[in-house]
């Protein structure tokens, strides 16, 4: 007897549903792309009990005939291609032709359409997989499609669903991808008559990320440059360094048009926040990738949800780039807010000024010799002055007098008002109120000026006492052969001793690792995922990062105005000025909208 035989067509299209319809939120995304592909300028979208009960998508879009609403509903019948060629440049987010049919095996469903110039539409009536009804239709041109009782000829299924208010999360998830995906479109999403979300047409990403999210987050977020020529058109907005979630449900990238999960993506992206977040953290994104459609394969996941590049490194480097250079152009613009022209009320720095203690300043860390690097860092002298005048020497309570200052700069927006608990510098600048740790401040101008330093004058090496060999897989060999040369001025003592085959004999002197072995296993994970524009000293960061935090002033640590102002200046200048190394922020910007409205003066 045969063992093998064809399924019967509707236990093959249940086991295609099962790859495509996971939950109500698959259903979604595929009536949505469809409607999108169907150049719909509006989408209505409504469900009840998360969309286990019904699931209603209208659009405006092209519509179709009798003819295609019933080959629609066939497996792998679709408008998008039309030979094993268009597989290689996919420019639709539909292509397969099995989502309509895959749906309709597992539901009660129904599809009406009409085109445009038609006097009459198409209704058709679909239960488990088997069309009951087909008959003209009077629905308003585009394409409506219902689909109920999900999975009810499936209950094992239907038991794996969650709850209500899981399932409608994830569809408003789902539905904030393709808003944000498609900001041309406009949006309607209703639950059980209510609706959540009303979106018109934006005219723009940002009107739509302001629907969406509102302006708070909007006014954190940087635009990101386009880049001038190169294969790769990289846009949208990032968050500013130090603003993170705990998960990816704000990373939000599009390859295309398409919103999609990627590994070389996601490691581009926490390279390119290198420093600039809390470890464990995630950066909101809203990262636009177009490229060449022949350059990315999108069929390599049933729900679509995974690309694939035809040259990964080329596309990791490019997004690396974006991110540094538009955190770095946000560096000059957030640092306009603290320069300008001369403010009323700046002291004139001709004018004679009231004796002062000398106060020698060194915030910038002074490099040690190699010999002597055991040695602790130099402090802040002075560090016992109080930071606030005497109340008869001051303008007012906790008021520090910029007329004391014997080199008050004229080119400083923002003017110091005091200190809070021993540890946040108050200031005052055109948008408000300003509050900055002087721990963390410090601590990323210590942060750069050692790495800086280190770079110039290079990395101290110490030699092991006996060289280790170790063998690495085939890749990771290869790799270390095209790096050696970076993992030298690194400051590791490496160089090759047979095929797969490998030497060291020195590490830098900062690392203590009593397994070199392991430590170079770990070594190469990290560096693969790293830019190749990444600093020379990206394996001490680490060290440097926790050997300044030591350093660096701490709470409680009374500092004098001038070294308060020097702080600040050094802290301006810096690359990163807006996180310490460990994404801590330094500074919080409180608007003076946010205080009137904090004191009831504005609604």
């Amino acid at each position: 007897m045969s063992r093998i035989r064809l399924l019967p067509e509707t236990v093959a299209s249940q086991v295609a549903a099962g790859e495509v319809v996971e939950r109500p939120a698959s259903v979604i995304k595929e009536l949505v792309e469809n409607s999108i592909d169907g150049e719909a300028g509006k989408i209505d979208i409504l469900i009840r009990r998360g969309g286990i009960s019904l699931v209603r998508v209208i659009d405006d879009g092209c519509g179709m005939d009798r003819d295609d609403a019933l080959l629609s509903l066939e497996r792998h019948a679709t408008s998008k291609i039309r030979s094993a060629g268009d597989l290689a440049a996919i420019a639709t987010l539909g292509f397969r032709g099995e989502a309509l049919p895959s749906i309709a095996s597992v539901s009660r469903f129904r599809l009406t359409t009409r085109e445009p110039n038609a006097v009459a539409g198409t209704e058709i009536v679909v239960n488990g997989g088997k069309i009951d009804i087909v008959r003209d239709g009077g629905e308003a041109p585009g394409t409506q499609v219902e689909v109920r009782s999900l999975f009810y000829n499936l209950p094992a299924r239907r038991k794996f669903l969650r709850s209500e208010n899981t399932e409608t999360r994830n569809i408003e998830h789902q539905l904030h991808l393709q808003a944000i995906g498609h900001w041309q479109i406009a949006f309607t999403f209703v639950r059980a008559d209510a609706t959540v979300f009303q979106l018109p047409a934006a005219a723009n990403l940002r009107d739509r990320i302001r629907d969406l999210y509102g302006n708070d987050l909007l006014e954190r977020l940087l635009e990101v440059r386009p880049a001038d020529g190169g294969k790769i058109d990289i846009s949208g907005f990032i968050g500013q360094g130090g603003l993170s979630r705990q998960t990816r449900a704000q990373q939000l990238v599009f390859v295309n048009g398409r919103a999609v999960e990627n590994p070389v993506v996601s490691a581009a992206l926490r390279e390119g926040y290198h420093t600039a977040l809390m470890k464990g953290q995630f950066p909101i994104t809203f990262l636009f990738l177009n490229l060449d459609a022949a350059a990315v394969d999108v069929n390599v996941h049933p729900a679509k949800r995974e690309v694939r590049f035809r040259n990964p490194a080329h596309v990791h480097e490019a997004v690396v780039v974006a991110i540094r250079e538009t955190l770095e152009s946000g560096r000059r613009d957030w640092e306009k807010k603290f320069h300008a022209p001369a403010v009323a009320g700046v002291a004139d720095p001709g004018r004679a000024a009231p004796h002062q203690p000398h106060v020698d300043l060194t915030l910038r860390l002074q490099m040690l010799a190699p010999e002597a690097s055991h040695r602790e860092l130099p402090h802040l002298h002075g560090a016992a002055q109080a930071v606030i005048p005497r109340r008869e020497d001051a303008e007012g309570p906790h008021k520090i007098s910029r007329d004391t200052q014997p080199d008050a700069r004229r080119n400083q927006q923002f003017q110091i008002i005091g200190i809070l608990n021993k540890l946040y510098v108050l200031m005052e600048n055109a948008d408000g109120l300003v509050l900055v740790d002087q721990h963390a401040a410090h601590e990323r101008i210590l942060f750069e000026e050692l790495r800086r330093r280190m770079e110039q004058q290079g990395v101290p090496t110490q030699k092991l006492l006996l060289a280790h060999t170790f063998d690495l897989p085939p890749r990771d060999a290869e790799w270390v052969e095209r790096n050696l040369s970076i993992l030298q001025k690194m400051g590791i003592g490496i160089e090759s001793f047979g095929p797969n085959t490998f030497k060291i004999d020195s590490l830098p002197a900062f690392l203590k690792t009593s397994d070199p072995i392991s430590f170079m296993q770990r070594v190469i994970d990290d560096l693969k995922s790293a830019s190749e524009r990444s600093s020379p000293m990206r394996l001490g960061e680490e060290t440097i990062a926790k050997t300044v935090c030591r350093h660096a002033v701490k709470a409680n640590d009374p500092l004098r105005y001038l070294e308060v102002e020097k702080l600040v200046q050094d802290l301006l200048d810096c690359d990163l000025p807006y996180c310490c190394p460990h994404g801590r922020p330094t500074m919080i910007q409180i608007s003076l909208t946010e205080l009137e409205k904090k004191f009831g003066r504005r609604v």
